[in-house]
C-alpha cells in the first residue's frame, strides 16, 4: 500500500525543474511503492520520513544539505578515479552537486530535524534528489532508476554513518569561520576602538556592585576587548578539530565497501571543493562513535556567550538612567523604548544579546547531553547537535554584528556624570592608605559617607595636609595605569 503526505504545505517553488508537473508519481524502495509529489526530486525514503517523522516545524538546516553537496561530489570523484563509478553517471552526480551548492535544489530537502539519529533520512534524501535530478539530466524519467541509483551509485563507498558527521563538520566549520568568528572580531575591534578613545577618562571602579578604586574607561573597555578576544581565540582553536572528518569509514569505521585509498582521495577532493583543509580523522572509529569535536567546539561557543553576557550586562548597567541610574554611558536610540512613556530609550540591543547568550547556554546543555549519548560504534543524536550548533553560531554572529553596528559604534560617554561620580567616590582614599595607615583611612571614608562629604574634605578634617592629599590621591584619578 502506498503512502503519501498532505502536499498542501509542500508547495513547489520551482516547478520548471519538473516541467510544471502536478499530482503524484510512484517511487519504490526496499519496503515497496510510495506516492511522491511529482514536482519534487525526492523519493520513497524521503516521503516515508515526511509521514512518520512529522515532529515540530524545524527542518534540517539547509547548511547541512549544502555540505552534503561537497561530500557527494568528493565521493563521486574518488569513485570515478577508482574505476568504480561510470564517468557518465559521475558527471551527472557532479552537476547535481553543483546545483545543490548553488542553492538551486533547496526546496527538495524538506525533512525535519527530529528523525533518525544517524542522519540516515537526510542522507537518503540527498541520494534520491541527486539520483532523480541526475537521471533527468541523463534523459531518464524520475523514479525509474534505469541509470543512476540512489544507493548503488550516489551512495557508493559511503554510509550515513560517515557522511552525515562529515557534513556536520563542514557546515559547522564553515558557519563558524565565515560568520561567527568575523562578527566577534568586529565587535572586539569596535570595543577596542572605544577603549583607545576613552583611554584618559577616569572613572569610579566597582566591585561587588559597590564603589571601588579608580581606573580609566579605556582600561575597563580594554578588559572587555581582551576577554572577547580570548573567547574568540578559543573558538578558532576548538573549531580546528572539525577539520578531521569521518568520510571513508562507511558503516562502523572499517571502510567496508569502499575501495583502497578512498578515504584519502575523497578527503582531498573535499578540501579542494570547500577550500578548507579537511583531513581524514586519525581514528575513524572515534570519529563515528562520538561527536566529541562538535561538543568541544560548541562548548567554546557557549564560553563566548558567557563572555558576551558579562559585557552586555555591564553596558546595560552603565547606560541605566537617564537620571536615576549609573548614567555613565549614552547609547543610541534605535527605537522608541515604550508605548506609554514618552522619550524612553531602552537598552534593547543589549537585552537581545543577553537573550541570545542565554539561548546558546541552553543549547549547549542539549548538545552535551546528545554528545554523551550514543552506543558502541555510533552516536545516534546527531541531528539535534548540528541543528543546535548552527543555531548558536548564527545567534552569536547576528547578535554581535547588531551590537557592533547599533550600539557600540554609536555609544558616547556622559562625562559630566562620570566626573560627578568620581568626585563623590570614597574609595579614592585607598591611595592614601600606605601613607596614613588603613585604620585612619577607614575613619576618613566613614566620616565622608556619614556626613555626605567629598573624601578630600573629610581627609582635611582628620588633619591630612592638603598638599599631601593632592599629591598622592589626585594623580591616581588622572593616571593612565
Amino acid at each position: 500500500m502506498s503512502e503519501r503526505t498532505d502536499p498542501s504545505n509542500r508547495q513547489a517553488s520551482d516547478e520548471s525543474v519538473e516541467h510544471g508537473r502536478s499530482g503524484w508519481r510512484i517511487e519504490s524502495d526496499s519496503l515497496g511503492p510510495v506516492e511522491v509529489p511529482a514536482d519534487r526530486y525526492w523519493g520513497a525514503q524521503t516521503q516515508r520520513s515526511l509521514r512518520h517523522f512529522s515532529i515540530d516545524i524545524e527542518r534540517m538546516p539547509i547548511e547541512v544539505y549544502r555540505a552534503y553537496g561537497h561530500v557527494k561530489r568528493a565521493a563521486a570523484l574518488a569513485n570515478i578515479e577508482a574505476g568504480r563509478l561510470d564517468e557518465r553517471k559521475g558527471a551527472a552526480i557532479l552537476q547535481v552537486c553543483d546545483e545543490i551548492l548553488a542553492g538551486a535544489l533547496d526546496d527538495h530537502f524538506p525533512l525535519n530535524v527530529f528523525q533518525s539519529g544517524s542522519g540516515t533520512h537526510t542522507n537518503a534524501n540527498v541520494n534520491e534528489v541527486i539520483a532523480n535530478r541526475g537521471n533527468q539530466l541523463l534523459g531518464v524519467e524520475p523514479g525509474s532508476d534505469v541509470s543512476l541509483h540512489p544507493n548503488d551509485d550516489v551512495n557508493m563507498s559511503q554510509s550515513s554513518n560517515d557522511t552525515f558527521p562529515t557534513a556536520m563538520h563542514i557546515a559547522a566549520y564553515d558557519s563558524t569561520t565565515r560568520r561567527t568568528v568575523p562578527a566577534l572580531r568586529s565587535l572586539q575591534e569596535a570595543i577596542s576602538a572605544k577603549a583607545d578613545l576613552w583611554a584618559d577618562v577616569m572613572k569610579v571602579g566597582r566591585t561587588h556592585l559597590m564603589d571601588a578604586t579608580t581606573l580609566t574607561v579605556g582600561q575597563e573597555w580594554s578588559g572587555y576587548a581582551a576577554a572577547l578576544g580570548d573567547a574568540t581565540d578559543d573558538i578558532v582553536q576548538a573549531s580546528s578539530g572539525l577539520l578531521a572528518v569521518a568520510l571513508g569509514g562507511t558503516a562502523v569505521g572499517t571502510g567496508l565497501n569502499a575501495p583502497t585509498g578512498f578515504t584519502d582521495r575523497a578527503t582531498e577532493h573535499l578540501a579542494q571543493s570547500t577550500g578548507y583543509h579537511f583531513r581524514p580523522a586519525s581514528n575513524p572509529f572515534a570519529a563515528q562513535a562520538t561527536l566529541d569535536p562538535m561538543i568541544r567546539t560548541h562548548a567554546s561557543l557557549k564560553s563566548a556567550a558567557v563572555t558576551l553576557f558579562k559585557i552586555a550586562n555591564d553596558l546595560r548597567w552603565l547606560a541605566s538612567g537617564p537620571r536615576n541610574g549609573l548614567q555613565e554611558l549614552r547609547i543610541p536610540a534605535n527605537e522608541p523604548g515604550s508605548t506609554i512613556m514618552p522619550g524612553k530609550v531602552n537598552p534593547s540591543q543589549l537585552e537581545a544579546m543577553l537573550m541570545a547568550c542565554i539561548q546558546v547556554m541552553g543549547l549547549d546543555t542539549a548538545v552535551a547531553l546528545a554528545g554523551a549519548e550514543g552506543n558502541f560504534e555510533l552516536n545516534a543524536f546527531r541531528p539535534i547537535v548540528i541543528n543546535n550548533y548552527l543555531h548558536s553560531s548564527r545567534l552569536l554572529a547576528d547578535a554581535s554584528r547588531n551590537l557592533t553596528d547599533f550600539l557600540v559604534e554609536g555609544a558616547e560617554l556622559n562625562l559630566r556624570q562620570i566626573a560627578a561620580n568620581l568626585d563623590r567616590s570614597v574609595m579614592v582614599i585607598t591611595a592614601l592608605s600606605p601613607v596614613i595607615g588603613y585604620e585612619r583611612s577607614t575613619a576618613i571614608a566613614r566620616y565622608a559617607m556619614e556626613h555626605d562629604l567629598p573624601v578630600r574634605d573629610a581627609a582635611l578634617h582628620f588633619g591630612v595636609d592638603a598638599a599631601t592629599y593632592d599629591a598622592i590621591v589626585m594623580p591616581t584619578t588622572h593616571a593612565g595605569s
